[in-house]
């Protein structure tokens, strides 16, 4: 029997993408400090990164029509995380479970932590898509990824930095996971931005 399996390739770039930011949002709960550098930064930081190549690898499979569609998607089921989490939260908890008091400290202080992405993702994100779109047309895949990650992801780090922890840390602590953000979302998105090259495009030049 002859096997047709054949990746869906705009499907499992959407399906990547919209799982990095679930993942980064959950992960950016706790603030760790970067080796050698020794900058404090969320753990969303350490998967964020790729959201952006993700999401052009979706703009080249699907169209810049889809890729806008596929960001919304994203941070709508990152607001429906919250509530469910915030739900759950408000449960009475069975007596024999003890965990309640940490359910409650480490997942629903997300919540401003998902307001933060939600907000930033949506601006960043539209913001990429439109570069990507642009510099694709005038130059190639490679450059738009590399150009309109970098533009996205400085606009997304102090977007998120700045709603997520100002006044909840110090002001010190807030630059540095600024910092930290942008340091660390320039050499992971640099790093995987070359996968741009892995996936043929699969729509018509125009609706890039």
């Amino acid at each position: 029997m002859k096997n047709n399996f054949k990746i869906n390739l705009p499907l499992l770039s959407s399906s990547l993408y919209v799982a990095s930011q679930i993942f980064a949002n959950i992960l950016s709960t706790k603030i760790t400090v970067l080796p050698i550098i020794n900058l404090a930064v969320d753990g969303g930081t350490i998967i964020y990164p790729l959201t952006f190549t993700l999401r052009d690898l979706v703009h080249k499979t699907w169209g810049k029509h889809n890729a806008r569609q596929v960001v919304i998607i994203a941070a709508c089921l990152n607001g429906l995380m919250f509530i469910l989490f915030w739900l759950i939260g408000k449960m009475p908890a069975d007596p024999a479970w003890q965990l309640q008091e940490a359910y409650e400290q480490i997942l629903l202080p997300v919540g401003r932590i998902i307001m933060a992405s939600i907000i930033a993702q949506v601006i960043s994100e539209l913001i990429d898509t439109e570069i990507f779109s642009v510099i694709y047309k005038k130059i190639n895949d490679l450059a738009a990824v590399f150009i309109s990650n970098f533009v996205s992801l400085l606009v997304d780090s102090i977007i998120f930095g700045l709603i997520a922890f100002l006044g909840q840390l110090p002001l010190a602590t807030v630059l540095e996971i600024i910092l930290a953000n942008i340091l660390v979302k320039l050499i992971i998105s640099f790093l995987s931005a070359p996968t741009i090259k892995l996936v043929p495009r699969l729509v018509k030049f125009e609706e890039i």
